[in-house]
């Protein structure tokens, strides 16, 4: 089993997050779980990480026919009230997949992936900013110490779906869910981009304070900016997964579905990229490209052996349980057991000295552009701890 070497990083990240403009990110909601030590990451490994999320977005786009067969979307759970917005938002180019991260065990046999959070996948913050503030903060800091290309990444795609859409007013509304400080410090990381990137405004909300009309002089995305004054935006990135918009704001999804199709709103991450989303795509990869290196055998049925069981949209690691034939074993509880669920080999994450388990999360930005990393002494969910990277 690969042995994670570690680093101690000495010095306070504070100063160093504040230095270059993001004290968001290090409130509670993000610094109480990155580590004070870095892992110790060969360039070479980066490297084959990095070439490896290239490759599965090449193998998931090559992997859907077109045009998208009926079939294909019940078999990732696509719901029936988004299959025009995937069909259309797939066929029109301007419609731009802006970033995902790839969740991947890099294995003694080579990397692996996990899954894909093509959708609405954090770690922005972490990612882009405090891993780089630790090395600061550590006086390890220099160009040439860490795979984080992340900012400049999201900044070139956002500029690429601007120029895609010189039609539409450069507004960007950007929408996270009710109540939650680490999704809304995603959204600023993303503003932040966004204006580098041209956006000449950019507002970020809950999604409860967005008002959507499809009637008359009112028709778009409206937010109020300001005490009083309503802007409407042409633009939106919704940190709030399509599936759940679909299923527990059917008449918003129906007004967002009708405002894409006719050109008064354009809407990222794209309907379409829950084909990649939906875990069903693990089952899908594996029939397409079966014993392919990077993957990991994955069946809608159960497999033999030692395998996990995960629900097509479970989210935070929520409903994840490893099998060994049909008797389970470890097994995390949560809100998505009611959903259909993938069977997917299980793959063993390298490890520290202390036995803790280490997750590499690789970003794709139009191309594969960051790495960090999660550990946790049993499966990886949302509260486990991020540890930065320096390169050897």
């Amino acid at each position: 089993m690969t042995q994670i070497q570690l680093l101690p990083l000495t010095g306070d990240i504070g100063p160093a997050v504040r230095e270059l403009g993001w004290d968001w990110a290090i409130e509670d909601a993000c610094q109480n779980y990155v580590a004070r030590e870095a892992v110790q990451l060969p360039e070479a490994t980066a490297d084959t990480l990095l070439q490896a999320a290239d490759t599965l977005y090449e193998l998931m786009v090559q992997s859907i026919p077109d045009p998208i067969p009926d079939e294909l979307l019940r078999v990732l759970a696509v719901p029936n009230n988004l299959w025009a917005a995937v069909r259309h938002s797939w066929n029109d180019d301007r419609h731009w997949h802006l970033y995902g991260r790839f969740d991947i065990a890099d294995t003694p046999d080579g990397p692996k992936l996990l899954e894909f959070n093509a959708d609405t996948a954090t770690c922005l913050p972490e990612t882009a900013v405090v891993q780089w503030a630790s090395l600061i903060a550590a006086g390890q800091a220099d160009d040439e110490r860490q795979a984080n290309g992340l900012f400049e990444g999201l900044q070139s795609q956002l500029a690429q779906w601007l120029d895609l859409n010189r039609d539409l007013e450069p507004t960007l509304l950007l929408v996270h869910l009710p109540e939650s400080e680490e999704d809304a410090a995603n959204c600023a990381v993303l503003a932040a981009a966004a204006t580098e990137a041209g956006f000449e405004l950019t507002h970020v909300c809950s999604v409860d304070a967005m008002n959507v009309s499809v009637q008359g002089e009112e028709r778009g995305a409206w937010a109020e900016v300001e005490s009083g004054k309503w802007q409407r935006f042409a633009f939106v990135f919704k940190l709030v997964p399509w599936e759940i918009l679909a299923e527990e704001e059917p008449e918003l999804t129906a007004d967002l579905v009708q405002l894409l199709q006719s050109r008064d709103l354009i809407i990222a991450n794209p309907a379409y990229t829950l084909l990649f989303q939906s875990k069903g795509i693990l089952a899908w990869l594996w029939q397409n490209f079966p014993y392919h290196p990077l993957l990991l055998e994955a069946s809608l049925d159960d497999l033999e052996g030692r395998y996990v069981r995960k629900p097509l949209f479970g989210r935070e690691g929520q409903n994840v349980t490893e099998l060994i034939g049909t008797q389970p074993g470890q097994a995390i509880p949560g809100e998505f057991s009611h959903q259909p669920q993938v069977r997917q080999r299980f793959a063993n994450l390298p490890q520290d000295q202390q036995g803790r388990y280490y997750q590499a999360g690789v970003f794709w930005a139009g191309s594969a552009c960051a790495i960090g990393f999660r550990r946790e002494t049993g499966f990886i969910t949302n509260l486990s701890e991020f540890v930065p990277h320096l390169l050897t």
